[in-house]
């Protein structure tokens, strides 16, 4: 069998949640035993071949697996040029890791729905960037052969707001990396980053409106002031909407506040596994994937009670309402200052993380591409 996917997302760099699962996805594909069944066409755009780019894949793609470049520039490169290559080679099946199906494309295809949270906080994209999601979205339930929603709350989601039949949704889990954790932390104690010093909070995402990071300036406030902890609060991600706003706010607080911007792996793991607390107060998440990098790293997580976040983090964390920062603090500093608490939610995020994986992603995403392959009409 013939599979193609659009491996845009899988090489973009800084990765953030959506690019590291279309990376680890294919990554993951090329291990599998039964992938070497059926051959693998990776489209990717044009710029992928300038090497001044910096765009590639840094693992070795077995023989059944092959780039193909599309050439044209990259404003409606589906639309247009991966619809024309599906027009005149169009494979037996089409994996779409990040939403937007082609118009033209094979009977068998599988799109991945990350996430709506433009429908409920549409205050945070721009107008005509959330009426391409809309739209994108509705058309890839429609016309897709199987939706992948990485969460339950997605797919219910996908039900409630734009009535998706549910017989063609499947759940498949985000996965995290399946080496030793701790073999990523170089120097457990202390952190690379001289800025950093022992004790503090730690947030990991984007830092952007929609991810609360106002909510966690308050209750670090709160902390500060109330509680007078000691703990510095450590903010990494790359800048999103709303940036400009929040960092006035930091510069405002006046308070012990250190932003590292985007992070690579190892300096991820050295912060996360020296961090008392990890905050992920966001006010939606398709999936919440730093939350299982927190557990990974045997850190107490504190994270919203909404979304997926429940599904995801199940008993290794304590769940807030995000609009409340006193909440937050109050139980911030219960973990803080409980150290049977903070060892309870340490051994149940090691649990927790048992449940996923990215080879269990990347072959139940497989058996969705292939089953009834007979079947499937191109």
């Amino acid at each position: 069998m013939m599979i193609g996917i659009n491996a845009t997302a899988a090489i973009k760099q800084p990765r953030t949640g959506v690019e590291e699962y279309a990376y680890q996805v294919i990554k993951h594909l090329t291990m599998l035993p039964e992938a070497a069944e059926h051959r693998f066409l990776l489209y990717l755009p044009a710029i992928a071949r300038r090497a001044e780019a910096g765009l590639s894949f840094d693992f070795l793609l077995p023989e059944n697996f092959e780039v193909k470049i599309l050439d044209w520039p990259l404003p409606m490169w589906t639309q247009i040029r991966l619809a024309s290559e599906m027009l005149f080679n169009k494979p037996d099946a089409l994996f779409v890791p990040v939403h937007i199906l082609p118009m033209v494309h094979p009977k068998n295809s599988v799109v991945t729905i990350h996430g709506l949270e433009y429908e409920y906080f549409p205050q945070y994209y721009p107008f005509w960037f959330r009426q391409y999601l809309r739209w994108s979205t509705k058309y890839a339930l429609k016309h897709a052969r199987k939706i992948i929603a990485i969460s339950e709350n997605t797919k219910q989601d996908l039900i409630k707001l734009y009535g998706g039949d549910a017989s063609k949704i499947e759940v498949v889990h985000h996965g995290i990396q399946s080496t030793n954790y701790k073999a990523r932390i170089t120097n457990k104690a202390q952190s690379t980053n001289p800025k950093i010093q022992k004790p503090y909070l730690l947030y990991l995402g984007r830092i952007e409106t929609k991810k609360n990071i106002d909510g966690i300036l308050e209750a670090y406030k709160i902390l500060k002031e109330k509680y007078k902890i000691p703990h510095q609060l450590i903010l990494a991600g790359a800048q999103g909407f709303g940036y400009d706003e929040i960092k006035l706010k930091i510069e405002n607080c006046k308070l012990e506040i250190k932003e590292l911007g985007y992070i690579f792996e190892e300096q991820k793991w050295q912060l996360l596994s020296s961090a008392d607390v990890f905050l992920f107060p966001s006010f939606y998440e398709g999936f919440g994937l730093p939350v299982l990098e927190a557990q990974a790293a045997g850190v107490p997580v504190v994270a919203s009670f909404n979304s997926s976040l429940p599904e995801i983090a199940g008993q290794g964390a304590l769940f807030v309402n995000p609009k409340n920062p006193a909440q937050i603090a109050e139980i911030v500093k219960s973990i803080i200052d409980d150290n049977a608490l903070r060892d309870r939610l340490i051994e149940s995020g090691y649990a927790n993380i048992k449940r996923f994986s990215w080879e269990k992603c990347a072959r139940e995403t497989l058996v969705i591409l292939t089953k009834n392959e007979s079947r499937i009409s191109a």
